[in-house]
Formats: structure tokens, sequence, C-alpha cells
């Protein structure tokens, strides 16, 4: 439930919004809206509602559905539907009868716990475009099973290669696999997702579970991880890329190891920055404190913006800590140990990033100008400037991580990390901009996988590569809209009266303005 230390809202104002919300006008952009009270928590769609309670199970939680009335808004979880990519797009923007959200009942449940959660999450339809708030032709944010559909492959030292198998995971399932790949010790204060005290947690706080069954504990653990975020990119698509030759140093990952076909499911909302953090601490955004790209701090009275260029740095002063970053559980454990954080705003216990030279007053070394830049798709990188602005950024990443793996960086030579973490940011743009079934966006899945080649050969230089293990995700997937369904749903709240915030378009907030 919420918080105890957070502000009750008003009941009969969260009613009037929801009333307000499933207006049978709003149908085609309102998916379905989501509550918590005292009694536990409710999705409701036009068509139907359904209610459940949750309760403390081992380390985790077993949930209860007390109430049914017509469609139950959360009855498909189903992990495989719309994989693979032949399958997503003979589905295009599936209608909320024909959806599926996996794991739904704990991605709920876990947005309440936070202090600053919200009053009613509303979330959008497959189909919607937000034109209207800037948004462009692939969409995210719904807890709707593509757009939460991230890739996973885990490869390298210590992994079992069991190929491409029907499975799927939820990304707070990576940091304790990875940990547990790494020969993290257990936390000696670990708890699980209900908070309870887990003797085998490898995390202070571990809402996953280790994934035992893809490491060969015959094997000794790897000297050297690299994790690798190809943020937003759709799995049906890169599997399919890697398939047809396109992205050959993501398919020499896959026959390395394994890789889940039907992914890494999103925690809720399905959005950048509260997912970067997810991957790395093993825990929902309701538990490690970076909610969403933009949320209501009820008790300070202010909004909160960590998915900004003007915050990245600083972001994550909203990370809990009572959570631990698979960078500081490698300093637990290895005290000695060098890790490197390039790109990545969620840096926590790192020794050395991007953002921790931003901290220091200094810049990173610049990057060329377009048409001078390696490994960027000429077609899209000079006029396309979202494009162009986020092959510069992860040049730079890339520098970095070379530097730290060759001879030095800015004049700084570095130990080999024993883990590292590269966050490329282009694939994000780019399918945004087109989709995930366009061109710019396999145009960005070559680009970003020669960028990943680049990291992988340095490794080869330096002798290791045969004791290094790789784990390749995303924060969340990416959904191709109908530019035809656009809207907002902010009129029908204004009509109301009732005061209110809509933060990120989706965590809607009563009582405040």
């Amino acid at each position: 439930m919420r918080n105890p230390m957070s502000l009750s809202p008003d009941p009969d104002l969260v009613d009037t919004a929801v009333e307000a919300l499933l207006d049978p006008v709003l149908e085609p952009i309102v998916e379905m809206v989501i509550t918590a009270d005292g009694d536990g928590y409710e999705a409701r769609a036009v068509d139907g509602r359904v209610r459940f309670r949750r309760q403390d199970d081992g380390y985790g939680w077993r949930f209860t559905e007390t109430a049914v009335e017509g469609r139950n808004p959360l009855g498909d979880r189903s992990t495989n539907r719309f994989a693979p990519l032949d399958e997503e797009t003979a589905h295009p923007w599936p209608d909320r009868t024909a959806n599926s959200y996996p794991f739904a009942h704990e991605m709920v449940a876990q947005v309440f716990d936070a202090a600053s959660a919200p009053d009613v999450v509303c979330l959008h339809t497959s189909a919607h475009n937000w034109e209207d708030h800037g948004g462009e032709r692939g969409e995210h944010g719904s807890m709707g099973v593509v757009q939460a559909r991230a890739p996973f492959i885990l490869a390298g030292a210590g992994v079992k290669a069991l190929g491409a198998v029907p499975r799927a995971c939820r990304l707070i399932d990576v940091a304790p696999t990875v940990a547990a790949l790494m020969g993290v010790a257990p936390h000696p204060g670990g708890v699980g997702l209900n908070g309870r005290p887990r003797p085998d947690a490898r995390l202070r706080r571990q809402d996953g579970e280790v994934l035992d069954d893809l490491i060969d504990s015959r094997e000794p653990p790897p000297d050297h991880v690299v994790g690798l975020l190809f943020d937003g990119c759709n799995p049906n698509v890169l599997y399919d890329a890697a398939a047809r030759g396109e992205a050959p140093n993501v398919a020499r990952l896959m026959a390395m190891g394994t890789t889940y076909l039907h992914g890494a499911m999103a925690s809720m909302p399905t959005v950048t920055l509260a997912n970067h953090t997810t991957v790395l601490t093993g825990c929902h955004p309701g538990h490690h404190g970076v909610l969403n790209n933009a949320w209501y701090d009820r008790q300070r009275g202010e909004q909160v913006i960590t998915n900004s260029p003007a915050t990245w740095p600083w972001s994550m002063a909203s990370l809990s800590p009572e959570v631990e970053t698979l960078h500081q559980a490698v300093h637990r454990t290895w005290p000695d140990a060098f890790t490197l954080a390039a790109n990545e705003p969620c840096d926590t216990g790192a020794d050395f990033g991007t953002f921790h030279i931003l901290r220091d007053g200094r810049m990173p070394e610049r990057p060329p100008r377009a048409e001078d830049l390696p490994f960027a798709t000429e077609r899209f990188v000079r006029p396309e400037k979202t494009y162009q602005l986020s092959s510069r950024i992860d040049h730079t990443g890339l520098e970095i991580a070379l530097g730290v793996w060759g001879d030095g960086y800015q004049g700084v030579s570095y130990p080999l990390p024993r883990f590292t973490w590269v966050n490329f940011s282009l694939t994000d743009a780019a399918f945004h901009r087109g989709g995930p079934w366009s061109d710019i966006a396999r145009a960005s899945i070559h680009d970003t996988d020669a960028r990943l080649g680049q990291v992988m050969a340095a490794i080869e230089r330096r002798g290791v590569f045969d004791r290094t293990a790789f784990f390749l995700v995303a924060d969340h997937g990416m959904e191709e809209s109908n530019p035809e369904v656009t809207g907002d749903w902010g009129p029908a709240l204004d009509a109301t009266g009732i005061p209110y915030r809509d933060e990120a378009y989706m965590w809607i907030y009563t009582g405040v303005t």
C-alpha cells in the first residue's frame, strides 16, 4: 500500500478524476486507470474493473482478486504475446481486449509503495500518439507487453549457452542474476520484495530473483562483467536485425550465451531513468525512489524531474538509501575493485563515468561533427537532429569506455573494471522518431552494434575476453503508435473543476496544482 508517511488523497477527488478519464469519448487514448486505497488496488477500463489485494508470501507477494465486474482489465498477463517480430507487426496497436500486461499485479502494487505515488495512474492505449505533448511515432510508458518488453541477453564467461529460448523475466531479475554470476556476497542486511529479511539477497534490497539456470556453476565466475543498455530498443526488432546480419556483434553475444526471446519486462512506469535504475539495483521504481521521468513530491510540495539534461548529473539524489546499485555491491565484496558508468545517470557507487566528469565541473572530450562521426548512418545523422545529438552522446560514452579499457581518458589511466556499464541512447531517439519498424530504427541498431563491437574489441586487446561476461538489456520496449489517434485527457480533467497535476502525462495527483 501507499507509504503511511504520504499524504492521503481525498477519495471524492480521486473518484471524480477516474470518472472523467473513463468517459467513453476518451476510449481511443485511455487504456485503463489504476488506483489504490486501504482495501487494495483497482484497475478500471470502460468495459470492466478488477480489485485485488496482496499478502506477504516468503520474500515476495501473493495476490488475490477480490472483485471483478465486466471484463477484467488485467486478465491477460501472458509474457509471450506479440513475439516474434512478425507477430508484432501483424497486430499493430492492439486493443485493450487483445493486449497483455505481464506481472501486472506486482507492477501496480510496487508503484503505490512510494511516498510520492500518484493518486491515479492513467495508462495510454497502444495506439495513442502523444502528438499534443511532443510525442513521436514510437511510444512507451504504459504497462502493455510491447511497451514493457526489453531485450535480455546474457553471455560469456560463466554463462550457459542455451541459445535463444522462449522465456521472459523482469528487469528486476537482471541485477541479482549478474551479482550472483560475479560472485557478489549476500548482503548481511538484505531484504526481499516485501521488505522482509532475505539471507540470500545479493543486493541490499532485492525485488527480483536470480536466474540460476543461466549460470554455469562448473565454471569460475568471470573476472569482468560488461553491461550494455540499448535505450528504448524493441527486442523483436533487435533480434530480427541480428538474424539478418544487420547487428553482427549482437548476434555474436547471442551465440555466446542465452537470449530471452520474450524479453525482460520493465517495471511500471515503462520509462527511461526509472528503469535504468531498476536494471542497476534489482528494485522496482516504487522502492528505489526514482519513480518516473517526473513526479510530484507531496511532502515537499514540488515537482521532481530526473530525466532531463539539466538534472541527469544529480538525479540519483532521489535514490533511496535503502537500495544498493551493482557498483556498490561490487565494492562491498571487492573493496579495491574499479567500476565504470559510461553515459549513465544511475552511477551511484561507480568509480568513474560521464557524470563524474560533469559533476567535477569538467567536460568530456568534444565529439566530432556529424559528418565526421564514426559508426553513424549518413542518411540520418546529418538531417535528423535527435539522431545527430544521440550519436554524438553515444560517441562520447564510447570514447570514455575505450579510454578506460585502453590507454586512458583525458590523460588518466585506469585499472581494468570489474564491472563496466555502457548506456547507448541512439536507439531510443530513433525508435521514437520513426517507430520501431522504421528504417531509422534499423539504422540506429546498426550504428549502436558497431559501437558495441568497439567495446568488445577493446576487451579482446586487453586479453581478458575469455574471462568476461556480458549482458545486454534495454530500459523498456517501444511500440508503434497510430498517428491518427491523438488527443489529450487534460480537457476532461479540467472540466471537472478539481485541482490536479498530471506528471509525465500518466501520473495524476489530485487536490494540488
